[in-house]
């Protein structure tokens, strides 16, 4: 069963961000990691790309599909999580720990159009 962490804000689409100060680390849920399968590639932006509330930044391939990543929120990639490119398999043993990106937030009111924990849950049983 999912695993569902508390002080996250979640999307429609599966991705988590904690936000940090400034700062937000953006990755999937761990109910998406369960939803695909074995991960077996991610593809990530570059650091000082752009990424826009809504839009793709990049993709989570496992063996039996491949899905986009969409971001939380907009802003400016300060990090990617390098260990992904060697091991993707991470997101599948522990979504949470393993963030995909790290963004400086451009426009923190967007956090207010993300779902707290209980309101994802809810989304994910629908």
């Amino acid at each position: 069963m999912a695993k569902f962490e508390e002080g996250l804000r979640y999307s429609e689409s599966h991705e988590y961000i904690r936000v940090e100060g400034e700062y937000g680390y953006i990755g999937i849920s761990d109910y998406a990691q369960h939803a695909l399968g074995n991960v077996v590639y991610v593809d990530m932006p570059e650091v000082d790309d752009e990424v826009t509330a809504g839009e793709e930044f990049g993709a989570v391939e496992s063996v039996k599909a491949a899905s986009d990543l969409i971001s939380p929120v907009s802003g400016t990639v300060v990090e990617v999580n390098e260990a992904l490119e060697d091991t993707p398999e991470l997101l599948n043993e522990d979504a949470f720990a393993n963030w995909i990106i790290k963004v400086q937030l451009s426009d923190p009111s967007e956090l207010d159009n993300l779902m707290d924990v209980e309101a994802y849950k809810a989304h994910c049983n629908e």
